[in-house]
């Protein structure tokens, strides 16, 4: 078998992309997508109709509505090709308003209802600031499961599993990319920060029996996936699972759960996130560049969109 077939008997793969024609080659069980790969998609020849369809449909739509229907036509279309789920990203630009990501994700659930979809096959994506995380604690009680994303630091990951949250997404490339221009070191296997995040994370929840799956994203390289066999999901884009397809040679799980682990439980309330995120110098520069560049693709969408009504 090669690497991708390999890596799935240990982690459930994900697509992340909005490009659901590439998806159907890797027969992935779910898909994620953010502002910034749906904007990539809709500059696609291919995808410009699905564009232009839901703009023609809804004629007396606002600009921010017409993002809404663009985000459910994606994840309809891509549920056509993954059994599972699709992440579907709220505005970036809400990420310190609990209750307008509340009523948003609410929003966005209801036009996936609307399209046929159970919205046990959504995941709701949110940035993992600590309104992000009330919110999706709420979303939760409604039955509307959530993907915390932009997470970096284990204080958002342990406010993540405490609000019982579905699924969080440490960003292992992003992680690397601080870490390489703060020290010019380049890191490979196991010594990568990145993956070390993540291993971290994955053993604290394993130690204290938290539900909440683990999702390793932003990968640079086939190492640092292969480091993270056995984590509960991986979400690859599709160059990467490209590679892992075309490689062959034996994938050993690296993640288990380690009840043993040396780790200990940390009491999280806002003060206490706060102040370890202040503390956690990657972490604190790393979310806010992820909400601003999301935001900067959200706008840039909405700019097109408004070109061509």
């Amino acid at each position: 078998m090669n690497q991708l077939e390999q890596l799935k008997q240990y982690t459930t793969v994900v697509a992340d992309t909005g490009d659901f024609q590439s998806i159907k080659a890797y027969a992935p069980q779910d898909a994620t997508t953010n502002p910034s790969l749906i904007l990539k998609a809709v500059q696609k020849p291919e995808y410009r109709p699905l564009l232009e369809k839901t703009i023609a449909d809804n004629p007396k739509a606002s600009t921010g509505e017409i993002i809404d229907r663009l985000l459910i036509a994606f994840g309809t279309e891509i549920l056509k090709f993954v059994p599972g789920r699709v992440s579907t990203e709220i505005d970036a630009a809400l990420s310190f308003d609990t209750e307008a990501t509340v009523a948003k994700g609410l929003e966005l659930i209801a036009l996936y209802e609307a399209a046929g979809i159970d919205r046990k096959r959504v995941l709701i994506k949110i940035a993992s600031t600590w309104e992000g995380i009330r919110a999706a604690e709420i979303l939760e009680r409604e039955g509307i499961r959530c993907n915390l994303t932009l997470l970096f630091s284990l204080c958002q990951a342990i406010a993540c599993a405490e609000a019982k949250v579905q699924l969080i997404s440490p960003f292992v490339g992003r992680i690397y990319d601080w870490y390489k221009k703060s020290t010019g070191n380049e890191y490979t296997g196991a010594d990568d920060p990145g993956v070390q995040s993540v291993k971290r994370i994955y053993q604290y929840y394993r130690k204290f029996g938290y539900k909440t799956e683990v999702m390793g994203a932003s990968f640079r390289n086939t190492s640092q996936i292969l480091e993270l066999a056995g984590c509960d999901l991986l979400t690859i884009s599709p160059d990467l699972l490209q590679k892992l397809a075309d490689t062959e040679g034996t994938v050993e799980r690296k993640l288990t759960a380690d009840a043993g682990a040396d780790v200990q439980k940390i009491a999280m309330d806002e003060k206490t996130f706060r102040f370890m995120l202040n503390e956690d110098a990657m972490g604190t520069e790393k979310l806010a560049e992820g909400i601003r560049a999301f935001c900067a693709d959200s706008n840039k969408l909405k700019q097109m969109i408004e070109s061509m009504r």
